[in-house]
């Protein structure tokens, strides 16, 4: 962090206390920062509090221009490697979000080019308000990285989810932003994801309730990063991440040939689909009529694709998932073991906030050595992105 420029946008909303905090971690670290305020914020923290942790001016008015061989809030874009936007209430959100520019932080943010991460916090009902969630899915889609809020005791009274992640979590993602692989190309990755369906009849199916969201989040994050990436999806009605190319199935017979028949050329396996264990012994030709009143289905086993692979596997690093109920340590290192991982990213799916079809995720990452990697709840493309960096470390030989 020794150096690196972060400048912390805060807006009008209780958590800017804890953003002191933030920033203060930040300095210790050899950041150099620069904070940001709206009027709203100083009404909660005076501007001379960030001054003090941050050794640096704080910037409230954009027509204060304290030096004239400059225009400040240009000056402030260009100056970061990252923005950090903390706390963002849903009104800060709204105008990021609309591209709307009528104050210092808003017209700065317009104008840099560098990363943005925001963390939300606001009242629950807020935080869950169908309009605000259409900006926050706006803001992911331009690319800003969005840092999920905890869930407790709020500053309102209420309980659930809108408080602000506590500030050595934030400065952990910091760090974490700036510890990433620059670059992964030349390397290939074959990521499965989605689930697959297995014919009963002609018109139904064995499935499950997995969207393919991690595993196309996955995807996008070692695409931007420069990898040539493959990813074998079963049926979902998500578009193929750009940079991708995505081969699509539907039965685990079909996504387990594929795979097999790519590996060899791959230098990083992900698995994140939800594979079917099991299938119909014999598939009805046509429609299954509703006569008894019981019916008995019989089901065989599928093919372990993870365990093939970890069979097979000679130079490739090798992801598996886990998702689990009950006991996920314990589950998820024996799959690791027993299927020659080199990596498991287990949730536990009974969770709120980490099961499956949703836009979040809480994941713990174990390598053979332990516990690799814990987050917190946060968005799925954020935990794409810090398993991507993850993977990155181990290729260069860094743990």
């Amino acid at each position: 962090m020794e150096g690196k420029r972060v400048v912390v946008g805060v807006a009008g909303g209780i958590a800017a206390f804890k953003v002191a905090g933030f920033v203060s971690q930040l300095a210790q670290r050899g950041a150099d920062v620069r904070v940001i305020m709206t009027r709203s914020a100083t009404q909660f923290v005076t501007p001379l509090t960030f001054q003090t942790l941050s050794r640096n001016h704080v910037a409230v008015d954009t027509f204060d221009e304290k030096d004239p061989s400059v225009v400040s809030h240009i000056d402030l874009a260009d100056h970061a490697d990252l923005f950090v936007i903390a706390p963002a209430t849903a009104n800060i959100i709204a105008k990021m979000a609309h591209g709307l520019a009528d104050d210092m932080l808003t017209t700065t943010l317009l104008a840099t080019q560098a990363p943005v991460m925001v963390a939300p916090a606001m009242n629950v009902h807020m935080y869950q308000n169908p309009v605000v969630q259409e900006n926050m899915d706006r803001l992911r889609q331009a690319g800003y990285r969005l840092i999920e809020p905890g869930s407790g005791q709020l500053a309102c009274g209420y309980v659930g989810q809108g408080r602000m992640e506590e500030p050595e979590n934030l400065a952990a993602a910091v760090e974490a932003f700036f510890r990433e692989t620059p670059d992964l190309s030349g390397k290939r990755f074959l990521v499965t994801a989605g689930p697959t369906r297995e014919p009963i009849d002609p018109v139904r199916y064995l499935s499950n309730r997995s969207s393919g969201k991690m595993g196309y989040a996955v995807a996008e994050a070692a695409a931007s990063k420069g990898a040539d990436v493959l990813l074998v999806s079963g049926p979902t009605e998500l578009s193929a991440p750009a940079g991708v190319r995505r081969v699509e199935v539907t039965t685990a017979e079909q996504m387990y040939q594929t795979v097999i028949g790519e590996m060899d050329e791959a230098d990083v396996i992900v698995k994140t689909a939800a594979v079917a264990d099991y299938r119909p012994v014999n598939p009805a030709e046509s429609k299954i009529k509703k006569n008894e009143e019981n019916m008995v289905l019989e089901l065989e086993k599928t093919t372990d694709i993870a365990e093939v692979i970890g069979k097979r596997k000679k130079h490739q690093f090798f992801v598996g998932f886990a998702a689990e109920t009950d006991r996920v340590a314990k589950y998820a290192q024996e799959k690791l073991s027993r299927k020659n991982m080199d990596l498991i990213v287990a949730n536990d799916v009974s969770r709120p906030g980490a099961g499956f079809d949703g836009d979040t995720n809480i994941v713990t990452v174990w390598d053979k050595e332990g516990e690799a990697l814990s987050l917190p709840q946060t968005s799925k493309r954020e935990v794409a992105r810090r398993l991507v960096a993850l993977i990155g470390e181990r290729l260069h030989g860094h743990r």
